[in-house]
């Protein structure tokens, strides 16, 4: 194999390899469904979240329905409320950690970057870097935030915040879609 196959070969495995991986980062990358408008909510969804604790921790979803979250956080630490596969939540995860290893988010909310945090449906400009996927909100302690999501057909679907170490410390619920 010649020196210039062998540097073809390597870009086009560097672009795949890097494609695979944005692919995998991506928050809605499976059909989960979409962001609704409030007016078009069939029902509403009350979720309590503490440290460490969602409450309810298992909801059932129609194929199609619009549900509007109405999220409470009742913790002393900053939590997410997210939307997505067992998949996307472990690549989430990855960049909340950059997030916390960069100053631009805190345990308790109270990051260098907070100051220009838009809550609603979780656009926060970062540093860098972007909370702004439309599954996905953060709330910090004592607030509360809404969330509005047409649900499509996947039916392994979780609710989740991916904050480091909450996940894995129990911070997640089932969303059944039947």
């Amino acid at each position: 194999m010649n020196a210039r196959r062998c540097s073809f070969l390597l870009a086009v495995f560097t672009w795949s390899a890097a494609s695979a991986a944005m692919a995998g980062a991506g928050h809605v990358q499976e059909d989960i469904g979409r962001p609704g408008p409030v007016s078009a909510a069939d029902r509403t969804i009350e979720i309590r979240m503490g440290d460490i604790f969602f409450a309810p921790t298992n909801i059932a979803i129609k194929p199609g329905e619009t549900v509007r979250f109405v999220l409470l956080n009742e913790g002393s630490l900053l939590h997410e409320f997210n939307i997505g596969t067992a998949v996307a939540h472990a690549a989430h995860q990855k960049e909340m950690m950059s997030m916390f290893q960069n100053g631009t988010l805190s345990f308790t909310g109270k990051g260098s970057g907070m100051g220009d945090m838009s809550h609603a449906m979780g656009g926060m400009k970062m540093v860098g870097m972007e909370h702004n996927d439309p599954n996905s909100v953060l709330i910090e302690p004592g607030a509360t935030a809404e969330l509005v999501w047409t649900f499509a057909k996947n039916t392994r679907l979780e609710f989740a915040c991916n904050v480091p170490g909450h996940y894995q410390s129990g911070m997640v619920g089932q969303i059944k879609v039947k």
